[in-house]
């Protein structure tokens, strides 16, 4: 009697689990329609100076001149600094001599030349002296140009790195200019957003270091070919105001078009996977797994591209709980608007 009222307790327990198993699960469902979004592209960017250059020698020296004024504005052809070229004044100076030598030569063999009192050939190597030490002395000069290091542009410079006296190479870095306005703006955008982009186009641009306040930037250029490592590509802005602090990081907004026939639906209503998306359809009383591509992001919602067709019962809540051919019963059907209002 005792093994029969076990088991009998225990078939009932069965069937009490089964009949549990075999229960409906609730969900919340909204109906798959199209609306219209605008398909806001956001990117990293980052705010970079009209020009720019790092001042080296192109020699290598003593530093004897140093000229840096740092964080002020230097006009273009300002001497900023110098490497020793003693020995190149003095080359410049013995060569000088020389060709006022050679010149002096020159013109009483041209004279001896006219009454056939030398050959032609003295005459040509007297005449090849002045134009081999005028050459020797167009080097030398270049290289006494070399010496001085000029502000290449009016800009603004930059930290002095090194001191008077110090031993410079072409390595060396003696201080940074930049163009202190038209700062513009680099970006990357996905090149699948290429055909959007437009010269004359306008973006927003949000930096974190001004509390979030928007400006606007022209493009001006686009890289033309794409990023093979990231598959992006390069554009650049001009900020409105052509004012910014070189290398900020900044947000840009980019509008690539609206989409009038988009169907979207909350992020919390896709099944993420290694390879795809999913979500969760119902159909005939009964849950149904679809794969779907996504296309535009917004704060809460996901555009779907495929996979998803207008009227399509999607399940928005209890999503983790619906398994594929079980039955589901649909507590309330919601609409975007009211689940986006739910989560503020």
């Amino acid at each position: 009697m005792l093994l029969l009222s076990v088991a009998c307790h225990n078939n009932k327990k069965n069937e009490d689990a089964k009949s549990q198993g075999n229960q409906p699960t609730i969900v919340d469902v909204i109906i798959a329609d199209t609306r219209s979004v605008a398909n806001s592209i956001e990117a990293n960017g980052t705010i970079v100076p009209n020009e720019f250059a790092e001042l080296h020698p192109e020699i290598s020296g003593r530093i004897t001149y140093l000229n840096v004024p740092e964080g002020t504005v230097v006009e273009k052809g300002t001497l900023i600094a110098r490497i020793n070229d003693a020995d190149l004044q003095a080359q410049l100076k013995k060569s000088e001599v020389l060709l006022d030598l050679y010149e002096k030569t020159e013109e009483r063999d041209r004279k001896l030349l006219a009454i056939n009192g030398i050959n032609q050939a003295d005459y040509d190597l007297a005449l090849n002296n002045v134009n081999s030490t005028k050459a020797d002395m167009a080097y030398t000069q270049a290289q006494i140009d070399k010496a001085a290091i000029r502000a290449p542009f009016t800009g603004t410079i930059g930290l002095r790195q090194v001191s008077i006296g110090a031993y410079a190479t072409p390595a060396t870095l003696i201080a940074t200019i930049q163009s202190p306005d038209k700062m513009r703006v680099d970006f990357l955008l996905p090149e699948n957003y290429a055909h959007n982009i437009k010269k004359g186009a306008v973006v927003d641009v949000v930096s974190d270091a001004n509390d979030g306040t928007r400006k606007q930037a022209t493009i001006i250029a686009m890289e033309p070919q794409v990023s093979q490592t990231s598959r992006n590509v390069r554009v650049r802005a001009l900020l409105s105001d052509g004012k910014g602090r070189p290398g900020a990081f900044v947000k840009v907004y980019f509008n690539a078009g609206a989409d009038a026939k988009a169907i979207m639906v909350p992020t919390n209503a896709l099944i993420p996977n290694d390879k795809n998306n999913q979500v969760v359809l119902v159909k005939d009383g009964k849950a149904h797994l679809s794969t779907v591509q996504t296309g535009v992001r917004e704060a809460n919602n996901v555009e779907i591209t495929s996979g998803i067709s207008v009227g399509d019962t999607v399940v928005v809540t209890g999503v983790l709980f619906a398994r594929p051919d079980a039955p589901v019963k649909v507590r309330q059907v919601k609409t975007l608007e009211k689940l986006v209002a739910a989560q503020q």
